[in-house]
C-alpha cells in the first residue's frame, strides 16, 4: 500500500478489527489504559503523597529514612553491603577509591527464603551468608527491598511483607537488631553496627554516586522488578509528621512505598487477582505492574476474555484451559516471541493466527495500562521535587528493575508518556540513568554515611 493513501488493505483491517474486540472487552472490565486519566491521577497520586508525609493513615508510607545526603564519601574504608530481595539476597565487600568510584569484592549471590518462613530460619539464613566476609569490616549496610520504617539509629522494623514472601515474627521488630544479636549467638563477638535502608534508596545513592560529575538538579531512585518503589529528596520542612521531634532537618530521603498506593483505577479483574494473592489489599499498584504479579493478573484476564464469545477460537479455549498458572515470564515472552518456542506462542500455533494477533493485543493492552500508571507515578514525584525546569539540569531517575528494562515495549510507551505530560505539558525535564550495582554501592554510601 502506497504511503499516505487513505485505503487499508484487508489483512490491516482484520488486524484493526481484532485490536477494536480487545479494547471493547477491556473497556466493559474496566481494565482499558485509556481509563487512566493521567492528569486527574497526577492530582489524586500528589495528594496521597502530601497525606502521607503529615503522617495521615491510609495514604502512602512515605517513610523517613534519616539519611543524610552527604556529598563526600570516605575513600578506602571497607564495608560489608547485604542486598535482600524479591528473588536474590547479595553479600560483598565495597570500598570507594581516591576517585570516589566503588570498587566491589567478594560478591556471593543466594537465594531468598521463599513462601512462608520463621524469623529464626531468615536470621540463620543471613548468618549463613555473611560468613565468609563477617570479620573484614564492622559497619554493614543492608538494603531490604521491603516496607521498612527506618529509625534515627539506622535501625528499620518492617511494616509488612510482599512478592509473595512473608517472614514470620518479623513485622514491627528491628531487623538490624536480631541480625547483631544473631551474629554474637553464633560467636562473632567483635562490636558490629549496621544501617538498613530500602532498595530504592539504594539506587538513589548509587545514582548520586556515579553521575557525581553531571549537574542533576535532583535524583529519583525508581524500581520495576519483581516488585515497585519510589525514592526522592523532600525538604524537612515539608515532612511535618517530623515536627514532634523536635530536630530539624534540611532535607531527607523519603522511601514512598509507592507499591501499596490504593487510590490508582481497578478494574473486576485486579478486584479478583488481588483476593488470590497471599496478601490481599496490600501492594495494590505493585499488583498491577511488577514482575510478582503481571503474569497472574493477566492470566485472571485471559480466562475472562476466552469466556467473550467471538475474541478466541474454542480451540483456544480449551488448550488454555490446560494451563495450571501463568507467569510473567509466559507474558513477556510471548510479547517478545510470538512464534517462538514459548507456552503461548505453541498454544497459537495449534489453534490459528487470529489467536496470536488477539493475544498479543490483550497482552499489549495490560504493558500500556502499566506504562500509564507507571508514568503518573513519576510525573507526580518529580512535580514534588519542585525541580527539572532547566533542561540542561534535568531530574536524574535511576531505574532499576528488570520489568523496566526487559518488559516488551514498556519503555518506550513509558516515555512517550512523559514526553507528552511532563516535558511538554508542565516544562519539567528528566533523565533516566541505569547503574550497575546501585543497590550494592548505594547501602555502603548510606552505612559510611550513617555511621562514620
Amino acid at each position: 500500500m502506497p504511503f499516505g493513501t487513505n485505503g487499508v488493505d484487508e489483512r490491516g483491517k482484520k488486524v484493526e478489527n481484532i485490536r477494536q474486540r480487545v479494547m471493547d472487552f477491556l473497556k466493559r472490565n474496566d481494565m482499558d489504559y485509556e481509563r487512566i486519566d493521567i492528569r486527574k491521577e497526577c492530582e489524586l497520586f500528589l495528594d496521597d503523597m502530601q497525606k502521607g508525609l503529615e503522617g495521615e493513615p491510609g495514604y502512602l508510607d512515605m517513610l523517613p529514612t534519616y539519611i543524610p545526603m552527604n556529598d563526600d564519601i570516605p575513600s578506602n574504608e571497607n564495608v560489608i553491603v547485604m542486598d535482600a530481595g524479591g528473588t536474590n539476597f547479595r553479600v560483598a565487600l565495597v570500598y570507594f577509591d581516591d576517585n570516589k568510584k566503588p570498587v566491589i569484592s567478594d560478591f556471593a549471590n543466594y537465594s531468598m527464603p521463599k513462601g512462608e518462613v520463621s524469623r529464626n530460619e531468615f536470621l540463620q539464613a543471613v548468618v549463613d551468608y555473611l560468613r565468609p566476609v563477617v570479620n573484614k569490616s564492622n559497619k554493614i549496610g543492608f538494603c531490604f527491598s521491603y516496607p521498612i520504617e527506618i529509625q534515627p539509629d539506622g535501625d528499620g522494623i518492617p511494616l509488612r511483607f510482599s512478592k509473595e514472601i512473608d517472614i514470620n515474627g518479623l513485622v514491627g521488630e528491628p531487623v538490624g537488631a536480631w541480625i547483631l544479636r544473631t551474629l554474637r549467638d553464633a560467636g562473632y563477638t567483635e562490636e558490629k553496627k549496621i544501617v538498613l535502608l530500602n532498595d530504592t534508596v539504594s539506587t538513589l545513592l548509587g545514582g548520586k554516586a556515579a553521575y557525581g560529575d553531571r549537574h542533576y538538579d535532583s535524583f529519583i531512585g525508581f524500581i520495576l522488578g519483581t516488585g515497585t518503589n519510589t525514592c526522592y529528596i523532600e525538604k524537612g520542612s515539608n515532612i511535618t509528621k517530623l515536627a514532634e521531634s523536635g530536630k530539624q532537618y534540611e532535607s531527607m530521603l523519603i522511601n514512598m512505598e509507592s507499591g501499596a498506593y490504593r487510590r490508582s483505577p481497578s478494574g473486576k479483574m485486579d478486584e479478583e487477582f488481588n483476593l488470590s494473592t497471599s496478601n490481599p489489599d496490600d501492594s495494590l499498584f505493585e499488583k498491577k505492574i511488577s514482575g510478582a504479579y503481571l503474569g497472574g493478573l493477566a492470566g485472571v484476564v485471559l480466562k475472562y476474555a476466552v469466556e467473550e464469545e467471538g475474541l478466541f477460537s474454542q480451540a483456544f479455549r480449551e488448550e488454555f484451559l490446560k494451563v495450571n498458572e501463568l507467569t510473567t515470564i509466559d507474558f513477556n515472552y510471548f510479547l517478545r516471541w510470538p512464534f517462538g518456542d514459548n507456552l503461548l506462542a505453541q498454544i497459537c500455533s495449534r489453534t490459528g493466527q487470529q489467536d496470536r494477533i488477539t493475544l498479543y493485543h490483550l497482552f499489549d493492552c495490560l504493558v500500556e495500562r502499566a506504562a500509564r500508571l507507571v508514568a503518573v507515578n513519576l510525573i507526580s514525584v518529580v512535580v514534588k521535587t519542585g525541580k527539572g525546569k532547566d533542561p540542561s539540569r534535568p531530574v536524574c531517575i535511576t531505574a532499576d528493575g528488570s520489568s523496566f528494562y526487559k518488559l516488551k515495549n514498556f519503555k518506550r510507551k513509558l516515555e512517550y508518556y512523559l514526553e507528552e505530560y511532563l516535558i511538554k505539558d508542565l516544562g519539567l525535564h528528566y533523565e533516566f540513568v541505569e547503574v550497575e550495582n546501585a543497590n550494592l554501592t548505594g547501602s555502603a554510601i548510606a552505612a559510611l554515611a550513617k555511621l562514620s
